[in-house]
């Protein structure tokens, strides 16, 4: 998995590529996330346009990076999620824990309706 980093004046987007699937992957994800925190962003977008397919550990990932920013006082939101991962999210029930947005522009004024 492959992180890249993008910033809005309140929103820190981050783009991932390749599968979401644990190990290493979690310990980069988490500190990207407390990154973000100690810079001041606490909504985060993850694009998700690139990333083929999630296992539970991924799904782990995304949860964990959830829930730290909820009790920073804020949120994480996906975009560009494939419909196969969509499925798995529906099927977990964290459909309903998850935000997810077609499009990235939409996702963005999500955060300031917000405030």
């Amino acid at each position: 998995m492959k992180i890249k980093i993008r910033k809005t004046d309140s929103v820190a987007i981050i783009d991932l590529s390749g599968k979401l699937m644990g190990g290493p992957d979690a310990d980069v994800f988490k500190e990207t996330i407390k990154k973000l925190i100690a810079e001041g962003y606490k909504n985060v977008l993850v694009n998700m346009a690139h990333v083929p397919w999630v296992n539970s550990t991924g799904l782990g990932i995304l949860i964990a990076g959830y829930t730290t920013l909820k009790r920073e006082g804020g949120t994480l939101k996906l975009t560009h999620v494939t419909d196969r991962i969509e499925s798995i999210l529906m099927i977990t029930k964290l459909g309903t824990i998850f935000e997810t947005y077609s499009d990235e522009e939409e996702a963005l004024k999500s955060f300031e309706s917000k405030k």
